[in-house]
């Protein structure tokens, strides 16, 4: 029984590993801490002076990862004379950077200041990984208490049940010898 709820569990854990993993070519845990700060570098950047393409990609060249890389990759595209939007896509591909994206587009085509949006684009992401990092640990804890389950009911049983019934029906069935 045991061997077939394992197995059960595992066939589960693996599926749900999978559906909820993204692109390849993205590590979302790496992306989801490097955004905030991507973002707080860009608005200090854009605020002291630098327009937002010089901004990504200083950014992106010093800060590597998968933001740093497409923020570098967006730069150097625009520099060359390509469309904003074509060129902020593959920064839009990484979850939770679509905002900042779309935002480094608009500067780009019509001039909009890019500082305070991409300040508060920041603090938003800072707090969805925040939200993140809180809901995992509430599910790592849901999660625990399967195995935990599994392992210390059966012992429990062993030890603490099954002794006391073997005692009670020696004594009920005139084995007690008194």
């Amino acid at each position: 029984m045991g061997c077939l709820v394992g197995a059960v569990a595992g066939y589960g854990a693996l599926r749900w590993r999978r559906t909820g993993a993204p692109a390849p070519d993205v590590d979302a845990d790496a992306a989801a801490r490097q955004l905030p700060l991507a973002a707080d570098l860009l608005a200090a950047c854009i605020a002291a002076g630098a327009d937002p393409v010089r901004a990504a990609q200083a950014v992106g060249g010093s800060l590597g990862g998968p933001v740093g890389e497409r923020l570098a990759w967006g730069a150097a595209e625009v520099r060359l004379g390509g469309e904003p939007a074509e060129a902020w896509r593959r920064l839009a591909a990484i979850p939770g950077a679509e905002a900042l994206a779309r935002l480094l587009e608009r500067a780009g085509e019509s001039g909009a200041p890019a500082a305070a949006p991409v300040a508060r684009l920041a603090t938003e992401a800072r707090a969805e990984w925040g939200r993140t990092a809180m809901a995992k640990a509430r599910r790592a804890g849901v999660l625990i208490t399967a195995p935990v389950g599994l392992c210390f009911l059966p012992a429990f049983i062993a030890v603490g049940i099954v002794p006391v019934l073997i005692g009670l029906a020696d004594g009920v069935l005139g084995g007690g010898g008194g």
